[in-house]
């Protein structure tokens, strides 16, 4: 499956913009509220879940910024510091994902820290009840490998998103939901690389891409 890299934005900013919506809405209505509210508690609440839906939209957009644009400079490689600061970001919004962090290498390619971001947003959309998230990356000679394991008590992935992964291509093309998968794939087999996922296992399931190392 081929799509033009500007359907592929496109679908991309449905992406970021349907993730956006709700964060932000809850921001113009606590603003609402805010203007009609005269009793002091309620004040305080509505002040409360707008500080919590502008700090969401904030983490959100640092890990978009990183996972989809051109955060971490122009050079090949980003520091895996900016890579872990932004995946906390984005689970601290959710309070339902531990995060177990197994990288030490300093840097890695700019391609490998782009499927890192993208194999944790469809990790994270997977642990629908919540759960633990492991990730991990490493460069051993010519190859790093990255790996995202995730457990919880109801994991899901639908067919469509596995496929899009491992083989590029889903039944109906790709949807905005799908869009970041088939940036995965792409990614990982330009740089000469590819994708796995594991065989559904009982709340288990393990994300995996192998790449040549710049």
């Amino acid at each position: 499956m081929t799509i033009s890299p500007v359907d592929l934005a496109s679908l991309l900013c449905s992406r970021l913009c349907h993730d956006l919506l709700s964060p932000v809405g809850a921001l113009n209505n606590g603003l609402e509220l805010l203007a009609d509210e005269t009793d002091p508690a309620m004040r305080d609440r509505c002040m409360e879940l707008l500080s919590e839906s502008a700090r969401t939209s904030a983490n959100k957009l640092k890990f978009f910024r990183l996972a989809f644009g051109a955060a971490g400079g122009f050079g090949e490689a980003v520091e895996v510091r900016e890579t872990r600061g932004a995946v906390e970001s984005l689970l601290s919004s959710s309070r339902r994902i531990e995060l177990g962090w197994l990288v030490d290498e300093p840097t890695l390619p700019k391609a490998a820290t782009k499927i890192l971001l993208n194999l944790v947003l469809i990790a994270a959309d997977a642990l629908a009840r919540g759960g633990r998230m492991d990730v991990g990356a490493e460069t051993q000679g010519a190859t790093t490998e990255i790996a995202v394991r995730i457990e919880g008590p109801r994991v899901l992935l639908d067919a469509e998103l596995r496929r899009m992964l491992v083989e590029g291509e889903g039944a109906d093309g790709v949807s905005p939901r799908a869009a970041g998968a088939y940036l995965v794939h792409e990614m990982a087999r330009g740089a000469g690389g590819a994708v796995q996922v594991s065989e559904p296992m009982s709340g288990v399931l393990i994300f995996g891409a192998a790449l040549p190392a710049v």
